[in-house]
C-alpha cells in the first residue's frame, strides 16, 4: 500500500505540468500512464508480466521488468503482490507531448536523428534510383490500412534488396527486418544506415565490395510503417499494426502484435489472446497483412533446410540468415523462444555466431527463452520453419534512445556486428566458429608488373562475448590467400606462414609471398582466410592492390 501512495502521490505532482499526448485513449487508459519497474520472482511471474502487459525491457541481473500501465493496472499488479517502482523520468516523457526542436526540420519530432517513414521510403528510393546495379526497392505486399481502405491510405511493405547485379553464380542470402513494433525508433534507422553504407562504401572498401558481389542482402526497412505513422504523429506508445477490428476502431490498443503473429508455435500460450493487450497474437497465424508479407517474401527467399519435426537439426552447411532488430535491453537471442524448455537442434551453432555477434555490440548473448517465453515471434519463424540462423537483436539500453546515445554507440556497434552477420550468412553454422582475420597489410601503390610482393595479416580465434559462459577457442594452424576470388571458390590459393615460425597460438601474426605473374594491370581483391586447429575456416577479409599495367608474353615467343 506504501508504494501505492507514493507512487500516486509523485503521478500527482507532475501529471498536470504535461500535455498529455494525442494518442491517449478512452477509458481507463485517458487516466495517466505510469512508466514502472517491476520486481519478479520467476520466469513464471515474468511470462505473465510479459503477456498481458505493456513490458519495455528486462534486467535479469536485478530481476525487473520494466512496465507502461495505466493506473487501473498499477492497482492489478499491487492486489497481486508485485513489488513495484515508479521511473518518474520515462513516466514524464509518456505524458508528454512531442514537439519539433527549433532548428529541425526533419525526422521524428524531438528526435531528429530518426527519419520518418516517409524520409526513410524517399532515400531508399533515391538509393536504389542512384545505383541501379546495386540496389533495388521492392514491393512485397500492403499494410493494414491499405488492404482495408485502397490506394490513398496506408503504405507499401517494401524490401531494399542489395546486391552487385553484374557478378551472377550462386550467393548468400540476408534478411534483416526492422520497425515491426512501431514505436522501436533505433532499429529502423540503423538498418537504413547499413543499406548506405553497404552502398557507398561499394568499390572503396574491399570488405563491404566483395560482400556485396557475393552476398544478396535483404533490408526490410519499415515492417509496421501504419504503426510507425502513429508514432510519429501521435507519441512514442505504438506497439501493434492498427487493425481496427481489434479492441474498438479508436482505441490506441487495437491492433495485433505482428511478431506474435507468425505461423511456427504460434498457438503456444506465450502470448495474449485478448485484443487489448499489448502482446496480443491476432485471432489466427498470419492474420495480419503485414506478417503474411513477410512470411511469403521470407519463403520465396530461402530454401526449407530443415525437417518437419522441431528437433529436425539443418545441416551445418545451411545458408541464408535472419535477422530481426529491436529495442531495448541489450540482447543478442537466438531460437526456440515459444516455450520455457525447447532447445533448437542447432543451438550450439546458434550460441556460437550470437556470442560472436555480441563480441560487437557486447550485448547479453542468450537463447530468446532464457528471459521469458514469447509464442509466434520471426526468428523463431525463419528458423524453425526453413532452417537458417535467426537472430533477435535488442539494441540500446533505453526504449527511446536518444540521438547522442544512437550516433555513438548504438548505430556504429551494431553496424561492425551486422557487417560480420553479412561475412557469415554463407555458413553461418560454420564460419563463426573459426578465426578472424583482424588485419591485412599489402603494399601501397602500384605494383611492378609480373613480380611479387609480401602480404601481412594478423589473426584470432578468441572473439567471443563472455558475459553467460564461454566458447571452445583453438590454436591458428592454416592462413590462405587468394587473388580477385574468394578462399572457398578460387583456383590458386597462397599460404601465409607464422611469423614466429610455427603455429601454435590462438592469436598470429602471419606473412607471404603473392605473386603478380599473369595479372591484368589495375585494381586486384586480396582475400585472407583462416583455419584453427579443430579444422574451422572463419570468415574472410580482404583488401585491395593494384599491379601496374604492362605486357606479358609466353616464353614461346620471346
Amino acid at each position: 500500500m506504501r508504494n501505492r501512495l507514493l507512487i500516486l502521490l509523485i503521478f500527482s505532482l507532475f501529471v498536470f505540468s504535461f500535455v498529455p499526448p494525442a494518442n491517449t485513449a478512452t477509458g481507463t487508459e485517458a487516466e495517466g500512464l505510469l512508466v514502472v519497474d517491476v520486481w519478479y520472482a520467476t520466469r513464471e511471474e515474468l511470462s505473465y508480466l510479459s503477456t498481458h502487459y505493456d513490458l519495455w525491457q528486462v534486467n535479469p541481473q536485478e530481476s525487473t521488468a520494466k512496465l507502461m500501465i495505466s493506473q487501473t493496472e498499477f492497482a492489478e499488479l499491487s492486489e497481486l503482490g508485485f513489488e513495484i517502482t515508479l521511473d518518474e523520468q520515462n513516466t514524464i516523457l509518456v505524458n508528454s507531448s512531442w514537439e519539433m526542436l527549433p532548428v529541425q526540420r526533419a525526422g521524428v519530432p524531438g528526435l531528429p536523428c530518426y527519419r520518418t517513414v516517409d524520409e526513410i521510403f524517399a532515400d531508399a528510393e533515391t538509393l536504389a534510383t542512384s545505383h541501379p546495379t546495386l540496389a533495388q526497392w521492392v514491393d512485397i505486399g500492403d499494410s493494414w490500412e491499405k488492404m482495408q481502405y485502397g490506394a490513398g491510405y496506408g503504405h507499401d511493405i517494401r524490401v531494399l534488396e542489395l546486391s552487385n547485379q553484374k557478378m551472377g553464380g550462386e550467393k548468400a542470402k540476408i534478411l534483416i527486418n526492422s520497425g515491426l513494433h512501431a514505436r522501436e525508433l533505433a532499429p529502423v534507422e540503423l538498418n537504413m544506415r547499413l543499406a548506405e553504407y553497404l552502398v557507398d562504401h561499394y568499390g572503396l572498401d574491399a570488405d563491404i565490395t566483395w560482400l556485396l558481389d557475393y552476398n544478396e542482402v535483404h533490408l526490410l526497412l519499415v515492417s509496421n510503417p501504419d504503426g510507425r505513422v502513429q508514432v510519429e504523429n501521435t507519441g512514442f506508445l505504438w506497439r501493434k499494426n492498427t487493425n481496427e477490428n481489434y479492441c474498438g476502431p479508436t482505441s490506441t490498443s487495437r491492433g495485433a502484435d505482428l511478431n506474435r503473429n507468425f505461423d511456427f508455435h504460434w498457438d503456444g500460450g506465450y502470448s495474449s489472446t485478448n485484443p487489448c493487450d499489448p502482446s496480443y497474437r491476432g485471432p489466427s497465424p498470419l492474420s495480419e497483412p503485414e506478417s503474411q508479407a513477410i512470411s511469403a517474401y521470407e519463403l520465396a527467399l530461402f530454401e526449407d533446410q530443415r525437417g518437419p519435426e522441431d528437433d529436425d537439426p539443418a545441416p551445418l552447411d545451411a545458408t541464408g540468415m535472419f535477422i530481426d532488430l529491436h529495442s531495448a535491453g541489450g540482447l543478442v537471442l537466438w531460437p526456440y523462444g515459444f516455450d520455457f524448455t525447447s532447445t533448437a537442434p542447432n543451438n550450439t551453432p546458434l550460441q556460437t555466431l550470437g556470442r560472436k555477434l555480441a563480441y560487437f555490440n557486447q550485448y547479453a548473448p542468450i537463447q530468446a527463452n532464457v528471459l521469458y517465453p514469447a509464442s509466434g515471434a520471426t526468428d523463431d519463424f525463419a528458423y524453425g520453419t526453413l532452417g537458417i540462423a535467426s537472430y533477435t537483436i535488442e539494441m540500446g539500453s533505453e526504449f527511446f534512445q536518444d540521438c547522442t546515445t544512437f550516433e555513438s554507440t548504438i548505430y556504429p556497434d551494431n553496424l561492425d556486428a551486422l557487417i560480420y552477420a553479412l561475412k557469415s550468412a554463407r555458413r553461418p553454422y560454420q564460419i563463426p566458429a573459426g578465426p578472424d582475420v583482424l588485419t591485412i597489410s599489402a603494399p601501397s601503390g602500384q605494383l611492378p608488373f609480373n613480380q611479387s610482393f609480401v602480404v601481412g595479416a594478423e589473426l584470432d580465434d578468441t572473439f567471443y562475448w563472455t558475459s553467460n559462459g564461454y566458447e571452445p577457442t583453438q590454436n591458428i594452424q592454416v592462413v590462405r590467400a587468394s587473388i580477385d576470388t574468394p578462399p572457398w571458390d578460387a583456383g590458386q590459393l597462397f599460404a601465409l606462414q607464422a611469423v614466429d615460425g610455427t603455429f601454435d597460438e590462438k592469436n598470429e601474426a602471419v606473412s607471404g609471398t603473392i605473386s603478380t605473374i599473369g595479372l591484368v594491370g589495375g585494381r586486384h581483391t586480396l582475400f585472407v582466410q583462416g583455419q584453427d586447429a579443430a579444422g574451422n575456416w572463419g570468415a574472410v577479409s580482404a583488401v585491395f592492390f593494384e599491379t601496374e599495367y604492362g605486357y606479358y608474353f609466353p616464353l614461346s615467343f620471346r
